[in-house]
């Protein structure tokens, strides 16, 4: 039945118009779903990673650094709606601060490189055909933000999610849409490949990459970092963090120990006994940022040698076919990471930066603080930090978890530099000029509460 469901797969995904490279890759992972593999990477079959090149030791000319970045491009991982903090719309279009969103602070950012430096440094958006529309419009009040030969968005590819039962593609016709499923970020490559942008870049004479997350507003274009790579001479490279008590649930690289190669272990590829060693940030000190770096050409080379097909680490994930209703049908959904290619390529490395590189929003939790004073805000889209140490932040889900219902309880961001640690249990709204000073906890007192104006929090 399962090659049946194959061919029923691969015959879905090219009446929908899916990309040939795409198909192969998914057929590939399909392969190993149906011969049992599961993803999963043992703590037996790995070590720690060793002591990573620091940035803050890297050593590059300002004209290494300018002829790098002028051979860069920026690509933005832009495909979420933000499902999961109330939103409906492209998760980059929401508010940060200032009236700007995480669209406005990345255009920024990069048109700031693009005047320091004197580089090209084109910005592409990975998109998913429910984000597409929305960042094009928005992008439309930088009309100088488009490279000439270089397009603004790609669309990443979707794929049919597979019945548990059967591998057969699932049909749901109360809402067919739900019938498909993104492929993870690790599609960017055969999206790079199959929407003609791989080859474009490489003829507009365009050598490097950087990859980040949309919403990781750290992930700043840094001619430093690309000069260091391009003298480097590796195909790829990865950014990691030192990790905190607080970064537990961020994949981190390790050392196979079969081949001495450099790979990424992501939760989903974790065996729920090794989780304890997964968390531990002493065995593993490191997470990996979802910053990429690599090279177009070798790239470009890998994959005509491969078929289209990069071999990426295959990551199962169960759910329902509608995710919203834990009854509907159980579904098998393929996906892999693009930190994963860095087992993919030979002399592939990483490097780690300060924590300034690496400010995702997630949840509410983040995007308080990045609306606080710990931060403030440059001319050229960046935030800078005003506290050595970020405090802590944890709001109860049952109120603040969607975006709507924060921002009715925070319509001012209390004062955060003085902080350790805020925790608020229950329903607070907080009025204007609140201040909070050190470990502070609001206790849930089954009812609603407001912190008065101009309170201090101690």
């Amino acid at each position: 039945m399962s090659q049946e469901g194959l061919q029923e797969a691969r015959t879905k995904m090219e009446r929908a118009g899916v990309s040939a490279p795409a198909i192969e890759v998914f057929t590939n992972f399909y392969q190993q779903l149906e011969s049992g593999a599961t993803g999963v990477i043992r703590e037996d079959d790995i070590d720690p990673l060793d002591e990573p090149t620091r940035l803050a030791d890297v050593q590059v000319s300002d004209e290494q650094a300018r002829e790098a970045l002028d051979k860069l491009v920026v690509i933005k991982l832009n495909g979420g709606l933000g499902t999961s903090m109330g939103l409906e719309k492209a998760k980059t279009l929401l508010e940060v601060r200032e009236g700007l969103t995480f669209l406005d602070l990345v255009a920024k950012q990069v048109i700031s490189a693009r005047e320091h430096h004197g580089a090209r440094l084109p910005l592409l958006f990975m998109t998913s055909f429910r984000t597409d529309a929305d960042t094009k419009e928005y992008l439309a009040r930088y009309p100088d933000l488009t490279v000439d030969g270089v397009p603004l968005t790609f669309l990443q590819n979707q794929e049919p999610k597979l019945r548990a039962d059967d591998l057969t593609p699932v049909e749901w016709p109360a809402d067919p849409s739900l019938e498909w499923c993104p492929p993870g970020h690790g599609d960017l490559y055969p999206a790079l490949e199959g929407s003609g942008v791989l080859d474009a870049l490489l003829a507009a004479g365009f050598k490097y990459a950087f990859v980040s997350n949309g919403d990781n507003l750290g992930a700043v274009p840094d001619a430093r970092l690309a000069g260091w790579f391009a003298s480097s001479g590796a195909p790829y490279a990865a950014e990691v963090c030192r990790r905190t008590v607080n970064d537990k649930k961020g994949g981190h690289l390790a050392i196979r120990k079969s081949d001495g190669q450099l790979i990424l272990r992501e939760t989903a590829q974790t065996d729920p006994a090794d989780m304890g060693h997964f968390t531990d940030e002493h065995r593993h000190p490191y997470f990996h940022t979802n910053n990429l770096w690599f090279d177009l050409e070798r790239l470009r080379a890998t994959l005509t040698e491969r078929g289209s097909v990069l071999g990426l680490p295959l990551i199962r994930n169960e759910k329902t076919v509608d995710p919203k209703d834990p009854g509907s049908t159980p579904v098998i959904q393929i996906e892999s990471a693009m930190g994963a290619a860095v087992e993919v390529f030979e002399g592939a490395t990483a490097i780690a930066v300060g924590r300034e590189r690496f400010l995702p929003v997630k949840t509410t939790n983040e995007l308080l603080l990045l609306r606080s004073d710990v931060y403030e805000l440059d001319e050229g889209g960046h935030l800078v930090a005003q506290t050595d140490h970020s405090p802590e932040i944890s709001l109860d889900p049952e109120h603040y978890k969607k975006v709507d219902a924060f921002a009715e309880r925070f319509p001012h961001a209390p004062s955060l530099r003085e902080a350790t640690r805020l925790t608020v249990e229950g329903d607070w709204t907080f009025g204007k000029d609140v201040r909070v000073v050190g470990d502070v906890t609001l206790d849930d007192r089954g009812e609603k509460q407001k912190v008065p104006e101009g309170t201090v929090l101690t």
